[in-house]
C-alpha cells in the first residue's frame, strides 16, 4: 500500500480510502434504507481493507440511514479497535426526514454527537461537510467546526460536493475571520466527470488542499458492466439511482467506453483497474475513495497500484471521451 498526506494535515492516508456508502443502504437515499450491504458483507469488506492495508475509511451519518456508521463500530469493537483513520460527513438526515438537513451550528453539534455514538468513538479524525447549504451562512458552519476541532471531537476538516466558487468563499471567509480552515475537498472525479480539473484542483493545489475524490468508476460506467442496447444489470446503480448518471446516456460515452474496454485489454487488466488507476495519476490527488460492493471487487482496484500512467497516457486515456 502506498501512502499520502492529506494537505497540510499531518494525516498519512492509504492511496485506497474504503468507501462505505452501500453499507446498509445506497448512500443517504431514505427509499434505499436497508438495502445495499449486509452486516456480514461489510465486515468482510472492512476485513479485506485492513488486510490490504487501507487505513482510510469513508463514511457519512445519513449512509443506509445510520447503519453504515453503527456497522463500522461494531466491527471496530469486535476487532479490537484496529488503527484506521474514520471520515464522516454531516448534511443529510440519519432518519430520511427531508426537513432535516443542512450545515447549521445547532445540527452539526448535534449530528456530530450522533456519529460518535454509532461509531463508538470519542473522536473522528475527519469530518466533511456532506453538501453546501445555500441556507446557512459559512461563517455559521466554520464556527460550528472549528468549535469541534477544538473541543477534540474532531481532527481535519474538509468539504464534500463545493464548486470552486464556494472553496473560495470558505477560505477567505476562513482567512477574514479567523474561522476553521478546509483542510481538504472530496468531489466526484473519474474519466466521465472530468470538472475538478477546471476548478476545485487548481484551488486545492494553490492552497495546499488535499483532494479525496470519490466515484473512480462514474457509477459502475467505467466497468463495462452497461452496453448500448441492453438492459442495465439487476441491482446495478443505473436500476437503483440513475438520476445522477442519465446524462452519460448517449452514443459518445458508448464509443469511449469501448475503446476504453479495448486498451485495457491491451494492457491485461480490467476496465475497472484502468479507470482508478487514471485518477491515481493526477499527481494533485491524495487517496481515491472507492465503494467495492464484495472483497474481489476491491482487489480490482487495489490492483491500479501497480499501474502506473504516464502523462501522455493519461491523455490518450481521456482523449477517448472526448
Amino acid at each position: 500500500m502506498e501512502y499520502r498526506r492529506l494537505g497540510a494535515t499531518g494525516l498519512e492516508l492509504s492511496r485506497i480510502g474504503l468507501g462505505c456508502g452501500n453499507f446498509g443502504g445506497i448512500g443517504s437515499a431514505p427509499e434505499l434504507f436497508g438495502q445495499g450491504e449486509s452486516q456480514e458483507e461489510a465486515f468482510a469488506l472492512m476485513d479485506a481493507a485492513l488486510e490490504a492495508g487501507i487505513n482510510f475509511f469513508d463514511t457519512a451519518a445519513s449512509y443506509g440511514g445510520g447503519r453504515s456508521e453503527s456497522w463500522i463500530g461494531r466491527w471496530l469493537g469486535e476487532r479490537g479497535t484496529p488503527s484506521v483513520l474514520l471520515s464522516t460527513k454531516v448534511y443529510w438526515s440519519v432518519r430520511g426526514d427531508p426537513a432535516d438537513r443542512g450545515l447549521s451550528h445547532e445540527r452539526i453539534m448535534r449530528e456530530v454527537d450522533g456519529s460518535l455514538s454509532r461509531l463508538g468513538v470519542e473522536r473522528v479524525d475527519m469530518y466533511l461537510t456532506h453538501e453546501p447549504d445555500p441556507e446557512t451562512p459559512i461563517e455559521e458552519t466554520l464556527r460550528a467546526l472549528g468549535e469541534l476541532r477544538k473541543s477534540g471531537k474532531v481532527g481535519a476538516v474538509g468539504a464534500s460536493n463545493l464548486d470552486e466558487e464556494q472553496v473560495e468563499e470558505a477560505l477567505e471567509c476562513s482567512s477574514r475571520r479567523g474561522l476553521a480552515r478546509f483542510d481538504w475537498v472530496q468531489n466526484e472525479y473519474n474519466l466521465l466527470r472530468r470538472g475538478p480539473e477546471r476548478d476545485v484542483l487548481p484551488v486545492c493545489v494553490r492552497e495546499g488542499l488535499g483532494f479525496t475524490p470519490f466515484g473512480p468508476l462514474g457509477g459502475g460506467w467505467l466497468t463495462g458492466k452497461y452496453r448500448q442496447g441492453e438492459a442495465y444489470p439487476p441491482g446495478s446503480r443505473m436500476t437503483q439511482r440513475p438520476e445522477p448518471y442519465a446524462d452519460l446516456v448517449s452514443e459518445q460515452t458508448f464509443r469511449g467506453l469501448d475503446s476504453f474496454q479495448a486498451v485495457a485489454a491491451e494492457r491485461g487488466v480490467e476496465p475497472a483497474t484502468l479507470a482508478v488507476a487514471w485518477v491515481l495519476s493526477h499527481p494533485n490527488v491524495t487517496a481515491v475513495v472507492v465503494g467495492p460492493r464484495r472483497p474481489e471487487q476491491l482487489e480490482l482496484a487495489l490492483a491500479a497500484l501497480e499501474l502506473p500512467l504516464a502523462p501522455e497516457e493519461r491523455d490518450e486515456l481521456a482523449e477517448l471521451f472526448a
